[in-house]
């Protein structure tokens, strides 16, 4: 009797089963970094040290061939990644642990790769996300940080964060975020949804998690740096909203620093498959 055997490519989920070693593949990473000592995140002509430009000499090391990573969202100077996700096509095969530990050996010890993931070529780190989660830590206490220094934002004025957290509920839902973003920004469109806005006090740490469905350049200094005004005592709590409905950067408030704010966490839909990594408390 004659038997026909029928192969069927099954799609599992958002990653790929290997055919073809050859093939060109999609490499999923995530990635934290210390923004202090870079550039911004984006290859600069002028600029060498960016965090795209470390990761992608190392990965490129590893695969044996130039690689283009593409990232989640481009952080500015003095920015941190907690956990950035980026992806890049290679036509080498390496297993998921080669990739992190090739790639890290090959980083400096500011930037490190979390995890690899094989995905399906659907997938993009930047138009694939469904929702980006900031963190910005702010060190209220009356004299400077020292070792702090890069990794939050110094307020010497007391700050009253219950004040801060009433004051930003007025941001949360769907709104056209044109005071709250840089003049120089060049998104199409201001509006923007703010899923959830939370300021809490912990110790000499007032702490602002924000998470929407995309953010503008400076969205979130500038939200903070209008709270902060408001939870110093300068400004009355219907100040965010003001500021809001004027949709002119011109009137808004001071650009906080970049040093607190940290990209904490992109999320995808399930079908992915990307590592779910704990949430770990703050250390600051």
């Amino acid at each position: 009797m004659d038997v026909t055997f029928v192969f069927v490519n099954c799609h599992v989920g958002g990653r790929i089963p290997r055919m073809n070693e050859n093939a060109i593949k999609r490499i999923a990473m995530g990635v934290e970094y210390d923004g202090s000592a870079f550039h911004g995140w984006q290859w600069q002509k002028h600029t060498p040290k960016t965090v795209q430009q470390v990761l992608e000499t190392a990965v490129s090391s590893v695969a044996n061939e130039t690689v283009r990573v593409h990232c989640a969202g481009r952080t500015d100077t003095g920015v941190h990644g907690s956990e950035q996700v980026i992806h890049f096509d290679t036509s080498v095969f390496r297993d998921e642990r080669a990739w992190v530990y090739g790639t890290n050996v090959n980083l400096p010890k500011s930037v490190c790769v979390l995890w690899s993931r094989e995905v399906s070529s659907e997938f993009h780190a930047r138009f694939s996300a469904t929702a980006r989660q900031y963190q910005y830590v702010i060190f209220n206490r009356n004299v400077r940080p020292t070792y702090l220094s890069y990794r939050t934002t110094w307020e010497y004025r007391l700050l009253d964060a219950e004040k801060m957290n009433d004051a930003a509920q007025a941001l949360v839902g769907t709104h056209d975020f044109d005071s709250y973003r840089a003049v120089a920004c060049q998104a199409k469109s201001p509006v923007r949804t703010l899923e959830f806005i939370n300021v809490r006090r912990q110790g000499d740490f007032v702490i602002i998690d924000l998470q929407a469905d995309g953010f503008l350049h400076h969205m979130v200094r500038n939200i903070a740096g209008v709270l902060m005004e408001v939870g110093a005592g300068k400004a009355p709590l219907e100040w965010v909203d003001e500021v809001l409905q004027l949709r002119d950067r011109r009137l808004g408030g001071v650009t906080a620093q970049p040093y607190g704010l940290y990209l904490k966490k992109i999320t995808y839909p399930d079908v992915f498959d990307l590592p779910q990594l704990s949430q770990n408390p703050p250390v600051w």
